[in-house]
């Protein structure tokens, strides 16, 4: 990656110095890495209070419990990986992180829950591996964290004013995701 990005540089350079925007060029450079630099101050508080949030969940049990909670979905969606106990504490981790829109602290559970999963399957992905990547791109979120932190960072009166169609556009595309999985299951083996 880091070399794509030093090529897309390169040529970037190139094709301003010959078109004559270089000294644009220059002003987007600096204008970018202070938009990258607001950015990462922006979502700073907001990415610690949820995994701060997360971790305590783990520590004081309520990960469990709510692991109880999730059960007779996640027992039907992975019923192979609900034996597991590291496979389940992540896969109910990765669901809680994800319905707090939280999707960089659901990363590390999210493969956490992959190796777990993929363990015993001799290099193939299982289709309860392939769910768990459907569930984690289209992810359910019932409180849009990191979303509504970026809002309130640039000025908006009511950052969460996006929760319904947030509800319905990851309730869909989950939906379909896992329709989708379900009917190719059948036909790639």
């Amino acid at each position: 990656m880091s070399l794509f990005l030093l090529i897309v540089l390169v040529l970037s350079i190139f094709c301003s110095m010959f078109t004559g925007t270089a000294s644009t060029l220059s002003g987007a450079l600096l204008d970018g890495a202070k938009q990258a630099v607001t950015l990462t101050v922006t979502l700073t508080g907001p990415i610690c209070l949820w995994s701060g949030l997360s971790h305590t969940m783990a520590q004081t049990g309520l990960t469990e419990q709510l692991s109880r909670l999730l059960q007779p979905i996640l027992k039907r969606l992975f019923p192979k990986a609900w034996e597991d106990k590291t496979a389940r504490y992540a896969l109910c981790g990765n669901l809680s992180a994800n319905l707090l829109g939280l999707g960089n602290a659901a990363t590390p559970l999210g493969v956490q829950a992959a190796c777990a999963m993929a363990k015993n399957e001799n290099g193939r992905a299982s289709d309860e591996l392939c769910k768990l990547v459907i569930m984690n791109t289209a992810s359910v979120q019932l409180i849009p964290a990191t979303v509504a932190a970026v809002r309130a960072g640039l000025g908006a009166a009511a950052p969460f004013d996006i929760l319904p169609a947030v509800w319905i556009t990851s309730a869909c595309s989950v939906t379909a995701g896992l329709l989708v999985a379900k009917v190719l299951s059948k036909w790639v083996r």
